[in-house]
């Protein structure tokens, strides 16, 4: 795999990651209810959940490889197609201020949520789903083994979420009376992101890695 590939993906996920998702507003809740170290706790337990689905995409997409070259460039394009329905479903999506709010959750041992946390994220098909899609369209399976490939963009993209979401906790124990976001803001966020998975989508789409 090509440096220009791997730094393209960090760039794209980093871009991705710094949009608060489902995971992050349920770390951030911990870390508002619960304070800095419930937090983080929660970010150690998605890491694992993710971990979980980044195994399990390595071993399907390499099987899907196996059975041939025209399903695998088939997966890359339902893939591209499935980032541009993100993309416009993001765009036309209602946000209003209950979907910008921070749900509290009730207070849980630091163990136990640990353990809740990988367990939400490793039962959550989105994850899955969304790993199929998005990493293959940086995968070339002439540059070497596929299963490799997508075991070192999850693993970066594990690092860079742990990162991510690690100081959305702290960020989120140190405001705790201001963390709740606005109507506008959301509806700048859900903008930009749905612009960007248009593009990521349209992007992988006509210049994947397989094509060079």
């Amino acid at each position: 795999m090509e440096f220009s590939t791997i730094w393209l993906f960090v760039v794209a996920a980093s871009t991705l990651l710094i949009i608060p998702g489902p995971a992050v507003l349920y770390i951030m809740a911990r870390s508002i209810d619960q304070g800095k170290k419930a937090g983080l706790v929660s970010v150690l337990g998605v890491s694992l959940g993710g971990s979980v689905h980044v195994l399990a995409g390595a071993i399907g997409v390499s099987a899907i490889l196996m059975t041939s070259a025209t399903a695998f460039h088939i997966v890359k394009y339902l893939g591209a197609a499935y980032l541009i329905y993100l993309g416009c479903k993001t765009l036309f999506s209602k946000s209003d201020s209950t979907a910008s709010e921070i749900p509290i959750a009730p207070r849980k041992k630091l163990r136990k949520i640990f353990y809740e946390s990988a367990l939400v994220e490793v039962m959550n098909p989105k994850t899955a789903l969304f790993f199929l899609a998005f990493f293959p369209q940086f995968i070339a399976p002439t540059a070497g083994s596929v299963t490799v490939q997508f075991l070192l963009l999850g693993t970066i993209f594990i690092i860079l979420a742990f990162i991510s979401d690690g100081l959305y906790a702290v960020l989120a124990a140190s405001m705790r009376k201001r963390i709740v976001g606005s109507t506008a803001s959301s509806k700048v966020m859900n903008r930009i992101t749905g612009y960007f998975y248009i593009a990521l989508g349209i992007f992988s789409a006509f210049a994947s890695p397989s094509k060079t």
